[in-house]
């Protein structure tokens, strides 16, 4: 069965601009019927990394705001700590990059929560019985907030390749041991006849394990699989080396959403802005340049759906060009796995196996 999705294209004119037309998609994809009055409702993003510019703007998050306290909602914007060292590392850390980049009770009109607590021990265990995990750890302000909305920026990732609803869900909302659960499958290669030396992965190494010296080396006790020195390479001379099956990962995220949303039914809409797509995603500290034209806004009570119609239409866009300068292909088929050299359909096709949606879906324009 197919699930609907609902579409707004990029930009706008006088009178339905890009804030009334995200307004227009909360209203059409049915979210007032998620949030009862009083609820307390997680709305699940990212606030973006120090130094990164391309995370979903505060602009579009206080509509969306608006309309939950229309609905007798209690808002929250949430997200959870970093697995590696970053300024989001920890909680107090995280609420100084969030007020840095807007995000304030002020300019959203909702107060910014870190889910997980302060070092990121806030969980709960949701039992789940699945492939990879039979109990996935919650972070404890997304497992107990009544309702849930997710805002999603679609990007690529160095690990995921596409980076999108389940992607946000799976890795922004579990605890920190399934996060390292999710890396423990992927370690980085280099290839040293490639590699120039140019020190960027060592240089942006989020945990340090990479050095220099007459080559690079990689301290794999300390690598955590992150996938950045892959995305980062201009000679493309790093490599994913999977521990065991390379869709692991990916199944993996599928399964933590699937406990994200087991005890919401029918109380989780999904919102995804498909603008700024860059090759890498929001946890970097700076802003690549965007790889497509801005496509639009898309609005869905099914993950799944959701994340194959944004798929969809970036494979159907025209590629400006690649991370690394090369012009590519406008006809290619697959614009994420020319980004980031990485197969990302499996979370999709794992996500519509454990019953978390459909990859069939009706999309609906709206705001012409």
């Amino acid at each position: 069965m197919s699930s609907k999705v609902y579409f707004a294209k990029a930009g706008g004119r006088e009178g339905m601009g890009p804030v009334e037309k995200v307004r227009l998609l909360f209203e059409r994809a049915g979210f007032k019927e998620l949030i009862r009055e009083n609820d307390l409702v997680a709305v699940k993003m990212h606030f973006g990394e120090r130094g990164n510019t391309s995370f979903i703007s505060p602009a579009f998050v206080r509509p969306i705001i608006e309309k939950i306290i229309e609905c007798g909602g209690r808002p929250f914007l949430t997200d959870t700590g970093c697995l590696y060292f970053s300024s989001r590392s920890d909680a107090r850390e995280h609420l100084i990059v969030a007020a840095e980049h807007g995000f304030s009770v002020e300019s959203t009109l909702a107060p910014v929560i870190v889910a997980d607590g302060l070092l990121g021990s806030d969980v709960e265990s949701v039992r789940v019985n699945l492939k990879h995990f039979d109990t996935v750890e919650l972070a404890g302000a997304i497992s107990h907030a009544d309702s849930l909305i997710v805002l999603t920026h679609v990007t690529g990732h160095g690990l995921t390749g596409l980076a999108a609803t389940i992607k946000n869900i799976g890795m922004g909302a579990g605890s920190r041991r399934m996060k390292l659960s999710i890396h423990d499958s992927v370690r980085p290669k280099i290839d040293l006849e490639k590699c120039d030396m140019c020190l960027s992965c060592v240089e942006n190494c989020p945990q340090r394990a990479l050095s220099s010296g007459e080559a690079i080396s990689i301290d794999k006790e300390i690598c955590i699989g992150c996938g950045q020195c892959i995305a980062i390479c201009p000679k493309r001379a790093i490599s994913i080396t999977w521990r065991g099956n390379p869709n692991e990962a990916q199944e993996k995220l599928a399964e933590i959403c699937h406990a994200v949303l087991k005890n919401k039914k029918s109380r989780v809409g999904f919102l995804t802005f498909a603008i700024d797509i860059t090759p890498t995603c929001d946890c970097w500290n700076y802003s690549q340049a965007p790889a497509f034209p801005d496509i639009g806004y898309l609005a869905s009570l099914d993950p799944v759906a959701i994340d194959q119609a944004a798929a969809d239409l970036v494979n159907r866009s025209i590629m400006i060009k690649s991370p690394r300068g090369k012009t590519l292909e406008p006809a290619a088929p697959d614009k994420f796995f020319q980004m980031t050299g990485i197969r990302w359909e499996r979370q999709l096709s794992y996500a519509e196996e454990i019953g978390l949606g459909s990859r069939e879906y009706e999309l609906e324009i709206v705001g012409e």
